[in-house]
């Protein structure tokens, strides 16, 4: 059950609006996770995957940030009407929206590998 199911995780983290490093909150996440939870619904894809809110996923400059397992895909700047995108390419028909994804460069962590 759970092997066949693409886990998303959108950063839902909040700090304060001058803070240094952003935040996922301030970025829109709220309303790209609640738009991708309705878009699973509307296609009925909501055995196929589970979009799921996070606290910091340490890569703050790239928020809003969405992360797809197990494809350990990451996604940056997301804006709720990415949403639909990344549910049709990604989660239906399993590839990454490119236009969207975080560079392994960019990251400075082991998010890759």
């Amino acid at each position: 059950m759970f092997r066949d199911k693409r886990y998303v995780l959108v950063c839902t983290n909040e700090r304060a609006a001058d803070h240094p490093k952003g935040s996922c909150t301030n970025c829109g996440s709220l309303e790209v996770r609640e738009r991708m939870k309705s878009l699973l619904e509307e296609k009925n894809l909501k055995s196929r995957a589970r979009i799921l809110a996070t606290s910091c996923m340490d890569v703050c400059e790239n928020g809003a940030v969405v992360c797809v397992m197990p494809d350990n895909v990451w996604y940056g700047g997301v804006r709720p009407e990415d949403a639909e995108e990344i549910v049709e390419k990604h989660l239906e028909n399993g590839e990454p929206v490119e236009r969207l994804l975080i560079p392994e460069e960019m990251s400075g962590l082991s998010l890759f590998g």
